[in-house]
């Protein structure tokens, strides 16, 4: 993991690269924002919008100031490293819990005798909670400010991750139930917060962000198979992570006090930022941009949940199965940190969502036709087609979107909707599974949606906003 220091040189190196074509069209209050960074009370909105803001932007042509403490006893710098450390260190849990799931599925099924159906559930079920409270995450956080509600994420992650860790199946189905309400809540808006604290250097902090994700679910699907073998068995294997929740949670608490200070400062009124418009559901490009990101997660849920199962079917052992679902991890992790580096300096993105998308029907239609001795490249295909088509459906919720609470609206509504989409998936494979009798069928269903999925990345990634039709 990158130190504060660096991470900090490379946001100040992304900012000067950007402030040259960024700064002439910002407004007074995007300019302060950067200098002030200080929260905001309502999801995706943006910074520094007092009165006072013109002001703000007058002294951006004066020397910096010693660096002073802001309201919650922070100053500017450690407020900003602590801001750095927080999303990475959320970036981490939005995925770990989900995907350490798929390397123990056998061990699950042997000791609760669930049906592969019923298995598929326990990646399903994240995916349901995805869609249920994506859409409630602005509101939240309109009521409650980001900060307090990232921080009430985490608390309610770790008593999922405890709940489903013991020996009991409804316990295990009711604590993933949690997880996945976190992490709805969280995913909504962990790029609002971006937006709004990084205005300059959304590429740059779109890529740690992604990356973290990933590879922190790399580590997971990695190391779940040689934790169950210890002591702690399947059930503790799955509740190791709360260590990085409680972790997580522990980082947010000195924001969240800077953030009652901020809003006791600014006045009883701070909190009514967030502006609901609707506009996003009766917008094309929205709805493209959803549909995109769907299908994209059917992929990348499907390969974590059922991949490893295939693989030690075709002759590897669950260890290496499980590792080669890291490799997976680690290559998506690689294509999120350079993608939106490169979609950052284009007008369009419709090539580069096409061809990240394509990766998924080479190394789909590979494990399914492909020699068995050539898994590992078609893994890694699959890995780099899962990063560099979720950081760019991230990039799209700010992209496409006018306005910081446009781009909160359409976040909720791509994720909420695509997430239930994405539902379907694993469940419907297991199914199928089950009906056939083998994975060919499986396949050949997922293979004929990555076709579908480059039409769609073709079609978000083209220039454009939304608006209603």
């Amino acid at each position: 993991m990158k130190s504060n220091s660096t991470i900090s040189d490379l946001l100040q190196k992304e900012e000067s690269n950007s402030t040259n074509n960024a700064a002439a069209s910002a407004s007074p209050t995007t300019i302060d924002s950067i200098a002030e960074s200080t929260p905001d009370t309502a999801a995706g909105s943006a910074v520094g919008s007092a009165p006072n803001s013109t002001a703000g932007a007058a002294a951006q042509s004066a020397p910096d100031p010693a660096p002073k403490p802001a309201p919650g006893g922070l100053s500017r710098g450690t407020g900003t490293a602590l801001a750095v450390a927080a999303i990475l260190l959320t970036a981490a849990t939005l995925r770990s819990p989900i995907t350490g799931v798929g390397p123990l599925i056998g061990e699950i099924q042997s000791s609760t005798g669930l049906s592969h159906t019923l298995s598929g559930m326990l990646t399903t079920l994240p995916l349901l909670a995805f869609a249920v409270f994506a859409l409630a995450a602005p509101r939240l956080a309109a009521r409650w400010g980001s900060e307090p509600t990232l921080l009430f994420c985490m608390i309610i992650m770790t008593g999922g991750i405890l709940l489903r860790s013991l020996p009991s199946v409804p316990a295990l189905f009711g604590g993933t139930a949690l997880v996945g309400s976190a992490i709805a809540v969280a995913n909504v808006l962990i790029p609002g917060v971006i937006k709004r604290d990084f205005p300059l250097r959304i590429g740059l902090m779109t890529s740690l962000y992604t990356s973290f994700m990933n590879m922190w679910s790399a580590i997971s699907s990695g190391v779940s198979m040689p934790l169950a073998r210890t002591f702690l068995g399947w059930r503790g294997a799955l509740g190791f992570w709360i260590l990085l929740s409680a972790a997580t949670a522990l980082v947010w608490i000195p924001l969240v006090r800077r953030y009652a200070a901020n809003r006791k400062s600014a006045g009883a009124g701070a909190g009514a930022g967030y502006r609901k418009s609707g506009a996003v559901w009766r917008s094309p490009v929205a709805w493209q941009v959803t549909l995109f990101m769907g299908l994209q997660s059917v992929m990348f849920y499907i390969g974590i949940s059922w991949l490893p199962e295939i693989l030690h079917e075709r002759g590897m052992s669950m260890d290496q199965a499980g590792w080669m679902l890291s490799i997976m991890q680690l290559l998506s992790m690689v294509g999120s940190f350079t993608m939106p580096l490169i979609a950052a300096r284009t007008q369009s993105q419709k090539w580069l969502a096409a061809a990240s998308s394509a990766l998924f029907l080479a190394g789909f239609a590979g494990v399914w036709l492909g020699p068995a001795s050539w898994a590992m490249l078609f893994i890694m295909l699959i890995g780099l087609g899962c990063g560099t088509t979720f950081s760019l459906v991230i990039m799209f919720f700010g992209l496409r979107a006018r306005s910081a609470d446009q781009a909160a609206e359409l976040s909720g509504m791509a994720q909420s909707i695509g997430y239930l989409l994405a539902a379907v998936g694993p469940t419907l494979f297991g199914f199928l599974h089950d009906q056939s009798g083998g994975w060919t069928v499986p396949l050949a269903t997922i293979t004929s949606l990555s076709l579908l999925t480059i039409v769609m990345g073709y079609a978000a990634g083209r220039k454009g906003h939304v608006d209603p039709a």
